[in-house]
This record gives structure tokens, sequence and C-alpha cells, in this order.
């Protein structure tokens, strides 16, 4: 017996729309899980911990280091927890001995305009653009035996002229400006291209200074004072006022209690794994 035209117009909508809604479902249960595995939050932690590790560069594949941290590592991360309305607030956790000018004061930047609150803890080190970054955070941590500060700018490196002539070599140089090929460590460099390059030092190290008195609130001329290069423990850093606080996680949890007004027992880490670092 033939069934009528309605009625397997009606089945073939009826399947029809069984088919959408299991798609709609499924589509919503894959963006449930991808908004789940992409969040910063499990849904029960609320302080986003990211590591600041290694050298500071501005992009990965610059010199043979294991362990680097860039302004777009940073920047990814903190607009994740950002988004996250589980996310109250970050802890920064530093070791890092530095790396380049603008890569540092980059992720320093990041971390001043954050809209959430922004906790460093130094755990080994936090020198030179890795204090950069640390004195950039609301509130600062580091152990008393904490390598902290180094305040100052750095382009020495190995002149090999000696070296070349006793291996028979000899550096050709071929140029378009008096200065393009200043600082080659295949020849002596000049005394007038040395005070070129001490001028310009200075005045990424003023700058640097200048960065670090306003992040920690601090006289221009103690900044400049402390900025002879050399780093301290932790426990004198406290002394002068480079960091706020002595300690560790557990310090760090206490002040973000104090910041967020809450109970210690709401402090909750929202842990990274070791697959966390693309290295």
């Amino acid at each position: 017996m033939q069934k009528s035209f309605w009625r397997v117009t009606a089945e073939a909508l009826m399947k029809a729309g069984v088919m959408v809604i299991t798609i709609i479902i499924i589509l919503v249960t894959i963006g449930a899980l991808y908004e789940v595995e992409s969040g910063v939050s499990d849904g029960n932690c609320n302080i986003a911990v990211y590591p600041v590790e290694g050298v500071i560069l501005p992009y990965y594949g610059i010199g043979d280091f294991e362990m680097v941290t860039t302004p777009e590592g940073v920047e990814t991360f903190f607009a994740s927890a950002e988004e996250d309305n589980n996310i109250e607030a970050i802890l920064v956790e530093i070791n890092s001995p530095g790396g380049t000018p603008v890569a540092s004061e980059r992720i320093a930047e990041r971390f001043q305009s954050s809209d959430l609150p922004v906790v460093g803890l130094i755990g080994d080190v936090g020198a030179s653009g890795g204090y950069m970054i640390a004195a950039a955070t609301d509130y600062l941590i580091a152990s008393p035996m904490s390598d902290v500060g180094s305040i100052g700018v750095n382009m020495s490196y190995v002149e090999e002229s000696k070296k070349n002539e006793e291996e028979g070599l000899t550096y050709v140089q071929l140029t378009t400006g008096k200065f393009k090929d200043i600082g080659n460590p295949n020849r002596p460099i000049t005394e007038e291209e040395k005070s070129l390059l001490q001028s310009d030092l200075e005045v990424v190290h003023n700058h640097f200074v200048s960065l670090v008195a306003e992040y920690r609130d601090l006289k221009l001329e103690k900044v400049a004072e402390l900025a002879n290069g050399a780093s301290m423990p932790g426990s004198r850093a406290l002394k002068e006022n480079l960091i706020d606080k002595l300690g560790g996680r557990q310090e760090a949890r206490e002040a973000l209690a104090t910041i967020l007004e809450k109970d210690l027992s709401e402090i909750i880490f929202c842990e990274y794994d070791s697959g966390f670092l693309p290295f």
C-alpha cells in the first residue's frame, strides 16, 4: 500500500528535524568542551598562575636557549585569564636572568595594563629584564635567597681580531655607513665607536631606571643609586624597597587573599602542567 504524499513529506521533515537537533546537541557539547579546555580555570580554581622562565626575547629562535618567555606568550595567557569569569587574579612566578630591553618592557606594560590584580613571586632569580617585569606587578614577593635587581644594561662582547690574525684570517670591511659594522668582533672597536655605543647604553639604562622608579613608586635618585648593575639577595632587596615581602607561595596566597578580600581557603591556584610551556 503506497504512502500518501503528505505522510512521506511529514516523515522526511521529522527525520530532518531529528538530525538538526542532533547536530545542534553535538555542536553545543563540543563548544562546551572547548570552552573548558581553552579556559584557564577548571571551574574550581580562581588564581591563574603563569611561569616566566628563562630568557625574555621578542620571539623564539633567537640564540640557543632552552627556556624562553616572549611578550606574545604572556599576552595570550593574560587575555585568556581576563576572559575567564572564574579568574580573579594572576600569580606570575618569575625565574629569569633578563633578556632584551623592549621585550621586557612589553611584558611589564602588559602586567600594568591588566584589569586583574597581578602578584609577582621571584624564585631563584629575577634580574635585569626579569626584575623589570617583576617590578611591574602589583605586589612583589621574593625569597631571602632570591637573586634580585641587577638594574643595568650590558652590550659586552669578545673581540677576536688577534685570534683571527693568529689563525691567518683577515676581516674584509665592506660597508656603506661609517658605523654599519660597529661592534663586529672581527675587528678592534674604535674609541669613537665605543663612545657612541656607551651613550646609547646610557639612554636605555636611564629608561630602565625610570620604569623601576615608576613601577615601585620610588624616587628616581634612589633607583639610580641602586642601578649599578649588581644584584642582591631578597632580604636586602626588601630593605631597599625593590620587593614588598619575603616568602614564597604561602605569602603569595596571603597577599592575594588580602587584595581580593577573601578567606585564605578561597585562594585556589590554577596550576600549569609540564606541557604548558612550548619547549
